[in-house]
This record gives structure tokens, sequence and C-alpha cells, in this order.
């Protein structure tokens, strides 16, 4: 018996030693020493960045393939069958469309797979009109406030769209497409709003069942873009009431803008 434990009367119960600070409830003191000795060669911290950075990669081809079409509203797609399209394994892949089924993107089927959501020309409409009813008022207070030259440092994303539009482009469009939107927001410096505008855009960017009001030609593409360009002018030039016509007829006249 050690001199702790003659020292202690008679029923008192034994007071384990106290925890170090950062020592997990229950753990050897030294044991966090002991995890961090046991994979000298490739750290768990060093392994992290390189699983996420597959999955975000299948999460955006997946996304370019929602918006293009490839991935047909109402089909079933399992994820191994994606992971072979995409050449990697199926983890990355279920994790990706586990993020897009919260996003309502996809409906996960047990022992199935993941269905593609099928939206209708209303749900476009829906989702235009909340849009309108954010930006329409930010827009405007933004063409008040903000200095020209603020708004001429938009000019290359507005120039992408275009380009996207002009190739045909559609995922490359929808991409390049909520990139400018989110940029005009951002000049608001309301980080809750930019996020809250942005999941909206990205929504009515998804395929719909059946007859879409979206564009699938380039020259329909072409002109949607243009609008980005207009608008900018008027904004440059301070124009309100020509703001405002505009930026209400973008969201009424599209699903796309």
């Amino acid at each position: 018996m050690n001199d702790t434990a003659a020292a202690r009367p008679a029923g008192t119960p034994s007071v384990p030693p106290p925890r170090r600070p950062g020592q997990v409830r229950g753990t050897h003191p030294h044991a966090a020493a002991f995890a961090a000795s046991a994979d000298h060669t490739v750290p768990a911290e060093r392994r992290l960045p390189e699983r996420y950075s597959v999955r975000d990669q299948v999460l955006n081809a997946l996304r370019s393939a929602l918006v293009s079409g490839e991935l047909r509203p109402g089909a079933v797609y399992s994820a191994p069958s994606l992971a072979e399209r995409y050449g990697v394994s199926a983890t990355p892949v279920r994790e990706a469309m586990q993020l897009l089924a919260r996003e309502g993107a996809v409906e996960a089927m047990p022992n199935r797979g993941f269905r593609v959501a099928e939206r209708s020309a209303r749900d476009l409409a829906e989702l235009a009109e909340v849009r309108a009813l954010i930006e329409v008022p930010v827009v405007l207070g933004l063409a008040r406030t903000i200095a020209p030259e603020r708004w001429e440092a938009l000019r290359p994303l507005a120039a992408a769209t275009v380009a996207a539009a002009a190739r045909g482009d559609r995922a490359a469009y929808a991409d390049s497409d909520r990139v400018f939107h989110r940029a005009m927001l951002e000049l608001s410096g309301n980080h809750q709003l930019v996020a809250v505008a942005d999941e909206l855009h990205r929504r009515s960017q998804w395929p719909v069942s059946g007859p879409s009001r979206a564009p699938s030609r380039p020259a329909e593409l072409l002109a949607d873009a243009t609008e980005h360009a207009v608008l900018l002018e008027a904004l440059v030039a301070g124009d309100v009431v020509t703001v405002e016509s505009l930026v209400r007829e973008h969201f009424s006249g599209s699903a796309w803008g």
C-alpha cells in the first residue's frame, strides 16, 4: 500500500487524479501521446482534406449533371453506378448525395440509391417570387449607395455569364450566373442574406419535370446573360429607375436569372 492510500481514512471513496487540460474523461493521461505516435507517416489531419476534396469534386460534378439534365428528374441513381461514372469510390458519392438530399435536390431511396427530385414550373415561379422579394429591394438600395467603380469591378463576372451562354454551356452558365448575383449582394455586407439568396438561386437552377421555362438554346441563354451587362450599365450610371425595371423583369422573365 502506498502512502496516499495509507493516509486516507477507511470508507473514503477513491478519487482519481485530476484530468489534464484537454484530456477526455475516462482516458489515460498519456493516451493522446500514444495515439499520436501510432501513425508516424500520414497524420489524420493531413488525410482529411484529401477525402473532403474528393467529395466536393463529386458534389460539384453532380450539381453540374443536375443543371444540365444529365441526371433526369424522377430517375433513381445508385452510389456505386455514379462512383463508376466518376472514377471514385462509392463513399464520397454517398456523402455528396446526402448533402444534395438535405438541399432537396434528391431523395434517398433505401436499398436503391437516390431519386432526383421532380419539380414543376409552379415550383420555379415560387422560387423566383421569393428571390425577387429578397434581391430586388437590396439591389435598389445598393444602386443608391454603391460607388460606380465598385460596380465596374463586376464586369468580368457579367462577361463570364455571356461567354458561357454563347457556348451553350448550361452548367457553366448556371455557375457564373450565381457568382454574379452573389457578388452583387455581397456589396450589402449582409452575409446571412447572401447565404439565403445563394441557396434559393441554386434551387432555382435544378431541372423540372415536363415542359420547362428554362432556356435550352444558346440564344436564349445569351439573352438572359445580356441582361447582366445592361443592368451593370444602369448601376454604374446610378439610374435607379432603369435598375428597378431591369431587375424586376429579370426575375419575372427568366427562370435562370
